[in-house]
């Protein structure tokens, strides 16, 4: 991506176009919550690794070992221009249960939001919906994967912030216009100009996504997904939209701090404490100082801060500095782990190697964790707040 021309790069990295929250929240940032709500490195490293590789678990199909065994799995997520995200029933199995999770308009099982089915589709922070979900993975923490589970909850949680106002189908609801980052009135001219020139071509850049692809939040290219920034949009009433992505984030952190405290002890309405106040800012330290616009390079910025001891503070609450990786696919991967390849996609002549450790791998308990999520929302959960997914 380095070598393509800045004004180009939204149609080539894949968070343009409007799926995806990105890799210093989904993996940094879970890593640092989960720590702080009492998990020790290595179940942490497990909650984190699962959160993020919704992201990146783009295949499916079924894998064969030498053996004659078997494993089916699904995907969490498609590369930016898969033509995939062009068929309204992967929009279903994908994006809506995984990223852009249908928040009914805030309202209970049994209501409906006005508007039609549409409405019922848009993602909506701490819904009622997210709430059922977070506590049907407490019920089953007990389930050899259900560590895994959480950490693919954790993410679909957080998206609820990120992705609220959107829905996960290519629909005109997620047609908006007049994208503004508001910055600080203070600024150089020439900043000022940069900024100017900036918003116009985020204006094409994001006119021309939402016309060809109108999913998700596309037309807002990656706005929704930065923490540190401050930015406005007209809506598909034409309403304005001023968003605080490190408000939504930190509010974010501190409801996924709940959740994992309650996962801990077993009951889904535990009362917990949540983040504590060193915490939250420290956190918000790190949204609003690490604003580089690649979101590699912020994962990057925060790996180095937890490796570098920021968050030993000398309190109950902090923990000592350790050595944070990930890495989604080839070599020292999950994948690779279980399935001894480093191919980055499988192809249907391939056959494993097959070893009695497969069955308790972290790809496998991952990948069994999001068949289990997968059939929960879309055969149980969202039916019960009258939503049909296919």
């Amino acid at each position: 991506m380095a070598n393509w021309p800045t004004v180009l790069r939204p149609f080539h990295n894949n968070y343009y176009w409007g799926c995806i929250m990105q890799i210093d929240f989904h993996h940094a940032t879970t890593y640092v919550i989960a720590r702080y709500a009492g998990f020790e490195h290595d179940e942490a490293d497990i909650i984190a690794y699962c959160s993020q590789y919704v992201d990146d678990a783009t295949n499916s199909g079924t894998l064969k070992f030498d053996v004659g065994a078997m494993y089916h799995h699904i995907s969490s997520a498609h590369n930016s221009l898969d033509y995939r995200n062009f068929d309204e029933l992967s929009n279903h199995q994908v994006w809506i249960p995984f990223h852009f999770l249908p928040g009914n308009g805030q309202k209970p099982a049994g209501e409906s939001p006005a508007g039609g089915f549409i409405e019922k589709l848009i993602c909506r922070p701490n819904s009622p919906i997210a709430q059922d979900m977070v506590h049907e993975c407490i019920a089953n923490k007990n389930k050899p994967y259900g560590l895994h589970r959480l950490g693919i909850t954790m993410h679909i949680y957080a998206d609820t912030w990120a992705h609220q106002g959107f829905a996960g189908v290519a629909h005109d609801v997620n047609d908006i216009h007049t994208l503004d980052e508001q910055g600080d009135t203070d600024v150089e001219f020439l900043d000022k100009k940069k900024a100017f020139f900036k918003g116009i071509i985020n204006q094409v850049t994001g006119k021309f996504i939402g016309d060809v692809l109108p999913l998700g939040h596309g037309a807002a290219l990656s706005q929704p997904d930065k923490p540190y920034l401050k930015w406005s949009y007209y809506d598909h009433n034409n309403q304005l939209v001023k968003r605080d992505n490190t408000e939504f984030f930190l509010e974010a952190a501190n409801f996924m701090c709940i959740a994992m405290q309650r996962y801990q002890a077993g009951d889904p309405v535990a009362l917990v404490d949540g983040l504590p106040q060193c915490a939250r800012d420290k956190i918000k330290e790190l949204f609003l100082t690490i604003t580089d616009e690649d979101g590699d390079d912020r994962h990057q910025r925060w790996l180095d801060k937890i490796a570098n001891g920021f968050f030993d503070d000398n309190t109950p609450h902090g923990f000592k500095a350790v050595s944070l990786e990930y890495q989604a696919k080839g070599r020292d991967s999950w994948k690779h782990k279980a399935l001894n390849t480093a191919k980055l996609t499988e192809s249907v002549t391939d056959v494993f190697p097959y070893h009695d450790s497969f069955l308790k791998s972290d790809w496998k308990m991952f990948h069994d964790a999001l068949l289990a999520q997968h059939f929960f929302i879309v055969h149980e959960l969202l039916p019960s707040y009258g939503i049909c997914a296919a």
